[in-house]
């Protein structure tokens, strides 16, 4: 992706022809101005920088023009050098901004400005931390870093300073090298990783490996027996050979070599626990072709040059790893003896291997998936590869400044640890984020130092303290979203619970004498409460109890559930039907009533019977009859001195008349709920001569008055209704 060829070591102190000589050595690609610029640059640092030294000893000066080198083979552009050769004048110059503005204009301030910022909270890898927490701290430092540049050159720029700063770090204490080679390889390597700057990232990951562990460095170089240039060398030779044979064979390949780092080696030893001897992928060489097909003709040809090694070939193409990652990975014993390993994939498939959000970076490092940070990371490498491709151009500069982690704000506690937060967030989310009883208590805020406003909105690597009170408690101000307090969703949801579980001992006892009403009102006083508590999905009865004193429970949900604990009683017997000495029959509205003439009959109002359910006629006062179901209540209460009104009756033959049923719903409430049952009666040819809604705590309790011609019609509507959307249930009123 990006290419960079370690330069010679640099002698430049305050040289005019030694900074001329280094200037002529960069790439011919640098217009006139350009150059003119970077000398500019140099000649400007050569005076700030007098007598200054790196802190690996060296001279501030050629620390910072060996920088500018890498930058240059990198095919960065010359406000990069610039900003390079410049990076320490902050320390040099109190104006610092004025000057170079006047001089260089507001693009190298921005990113000397960047690499400054990124100086500061370098240092934060080695706050203390628990050793299940470190890991979380310099993924969320990682990640700051990205967030606090607003031009993703900042990053590159800062990736070679530190690579120049390990090469030449020997002449360092070894507290410093220490220091250093942490810091790289705990942030900087990883973010070389991701952007796609193998090179430096190799680099920092050996260099950084030797200061730390520099007896494990010195073992494993010296069971290469090699130098790094004779393994390179080796790749070479491997690659020459193989694209020879492939265009032999009519096979359009891409071939390139993958010479094994220490660092690396390390890594898979310890990861895997092996020892040196059982490595197959010291040497290793990719081969990259059109098609799925030309991957094994690619395959076999690679196993006629050299002999397979058993055990250690693996078909990803066909297995694909859980990633999604495919390729063909197979060990081979190649010139010479050595062990050499074979990569072979089709363009396609490294794409998506290096660029796509399936993230090889992650496997690599071995972190969570993060699918929208995978998804950036990898538009940055893709902005990282077109560079190279056009950077004669200079038409992709503008891609470089990013504003694409700006969803999050990453700030610090005093202590040094990083916390993000949703972007516009403030001091009360930042309270909350780190405990739920420190936000509950915040009176006040500092942000670097300085007493601000509760909803001031924080800024990346800002330093924010909480003020508290001894026995505070959160303000009802915070809920509201127009005054600005709260940003993220989880502090919201915190400052609710407080409120909702306020005055919890009244709540229950009020929701206890609710229930006991209720439960009174249906003879069920002696079923359990924590069966009701269980039914309402409660987990304990106080939180049940609480609930319903709040209000959060209708009256109405607490009679159905007791309704539906309560065992069905067995049907009442029906009450003895009086039969009237004369034998005449009267049909009147399709109901045939024995032993009475022409008499009045009507429909019961409390029970409304359908037919062919079973009914019974009850004589009233004004000797009109009135037809009940026979298990309607009305009749099983009748006092047994009126019990000889009853009248036996029975659903005519030819009974074919209309008779109104009262059906209940219960639904969640929602848009177009009546519309979709209005819909639904008018589908069914139902006429409806009543209705009647009513809505609370987001339930919608409705009942309806139909006329139907039989009990087989009600059974089939109550089960249509059901299946509309949002219904809970609907049953006929009893």
């Amino acid at each position: 992706m990006v290419s960079v060829s370690r330069p010679a070591h640099t002698p430049i102190a305050n040289d005019p022809q030694a900074l001329t000589a280094w200037i002529a050595s960069l790439p011919s690609r640098f217009s006139p101005h350009e150059l003119a610029q970077i000398r500019q640059a140099g000649e400007l640092a050569a005076t700030l920088y007098r007598e200054k030294c790196a802190i690996n000893s060296s001279p501030l000066l050629q620390h910072a023009l060996e920088t500018a080198a890498i930058l240059a083979e990198m095919n960065m552009d010359a406000d990069s050098l610039v900003a390079a050769i410049l990076q320490a004048t902050p320390d040099c110059l109190s104006d610092w901004p004025a000057e170079l503005s006047s001089q260089f204009g507001p693009t190298v301030v921005n990113l000397v400005e960047g690499i400054a910022r990124m100086s500061q909270i370098q240092a934060l890898s080695e706050v203390d931390s628990a050793q299940h927490d470190r890991a979380q701290q310099l993924e969320a430092l990682r990640k700051m870093l990205l967030a606090m540049v607003q031009d993703i050159r900042v990053v590159l720029i800062k990736l070679a300073e530190r690579t120049q700063l390990l090469r030449h770090l020997a002449g360092a204490s070894p507290e410093v090298q220490a220091q250093v080679a942490r810091e790289n390889q705990s942030i900087f390597a990883p973010l070389a990783n991701r952007l796609g700057v193998w090179q430096l990232k190799w680099e920092l990951e050996d260099l950084s490996l030797r200061y730390l562990e520099p007896q494990l460095y010195k073992e494993v170089a010296k069971m290469l027996d090699e130098r790094r240039v004779d393994r390179e060398q080796y790749i070479a030779d491997v690659v020459a050979q193989l694209q020879h044979e492939l265009t032999l064979a009519g096979v359009k390949a891409e071939v390139s070599g993958r010479p094994k780092h220490i660092s690396s080696i390390v890594k898979k030893m310890k990861s895997k626990h092996l020892q040196f001897n059982q490595l197959y992928d010291v040497r290793a060489v990719r081969i990259m072709v059109d098609d799925i097909k030309d991957c094994y003709t690619a395959l076999g040809l690679v196993h006629h040059l050299w002999q397979p090694i058993p055990g250690e070939f693996d078909d990803y193409i066909a297995r694909p790893k859980s990633n999604n990652y495919r390729s063909l990975h197979t060990a081979v014993s190649g010139p010479r003896g050595l062990a050499l390993e074979v990569q072979i994939r089709t363009f396609e498939m490294h794409q998506h291997s290096e660029l796509g959000v399936a993230a090889h970076w992650r496997y690599k490092e071995g972190a969570k998936s993060d699918a929208r940070f995978d998804e950036k990371i990898a538009w940055l490498r893709q902005i990282l590869s077109w560079k190279d491709d056009v950077a004669d151009h200079g038409d992709l500069l503008e891609q470089f400044n990013s504003e694409l982690f700006q969803d999050k704000v990453y700030v610090l506690t005093p202590q040094g640890k990083v916390i993000d937060l949703p972007h516009g967030a403030t001091p009360i989310d930042f309270a909350y984020a780190l405990h739920t009883d420190l936000g509950h208590r915040t009176k006040g805020a500092k942000i670097n130092g300085q007493i601000v406003p509760l909803h001031t909105r924080l800024e990346n690597g800002q330093r924010v303290e909480i003020l508290t009170a001894k026995q505070g408690a959160p303000s009802r101000d915070w809920l509201n979203a127009s005054l600005g307090f709260l940003q993220s969703p989880s502090a919201r949801a915190k400052v609710r619970h407080w409120f909702k579980y306020q005055h919890f001992d009244e709540n229950v006892a009020q929701g206890r004498a609710k229930l006991d009403k209720e439960l009174h009102r249906a003879g069920a006083s002696s079923l359990p409460l924590e069966r009701i508590a269980q039914k309402l999905q409660f987990q304990k009865l106080e939180d049940c109890l609480a609930a319903i004193g709040r209000g959060d429970i209708s009256e109405h949900q607490i009679a159905i559930t007791i309704q539906g604990e309560i065992a069905p009683a067995e049907p009442a017997p029906a009450p003895p039907l009086v039969k009237r000495p004369t034998a005449s029959q009267v049909n009147h509205a399709g109901v045939t009533i024995e032993g009475i003439g022409n008499v009045q009959t009507t429909m019961a109002r409390c029970c409304k019977p359908v037919s062919p359910e079973p009914i019974v006629g009850y004589l009233t006062r004004n000797h009109s009859v009135t037809i009940h179901r026979q298990a309607c209540t009305f009749i099983s209460r009748l006092a047994e001195v009126r019990q000889n009104r009853l009248l036996a009756a029975q659903w005519g033959n030819s009974q074919s008349g209309l008779s109104e049923v009262d059906i209940v719903l219960e639904a969640n409430d929602r848009q177009g709920l009546l519309r979709d049952i209005s819909e639904l009666f008018a589908r069914e040819k139902i006429n409806t001569t009543k209705a009647n809604t009513l809505s609370r705590n987001h339930v919608a309790l409705m009942q309806f008055t139909v006329e139907l011609t039989d009990i087989d019609q009600l059974q089939h509507l109550l089960l249509r209704l059901q299946q509309v959307p949002g219904v809970i249930s609907a049953q006929r009123k009893t």
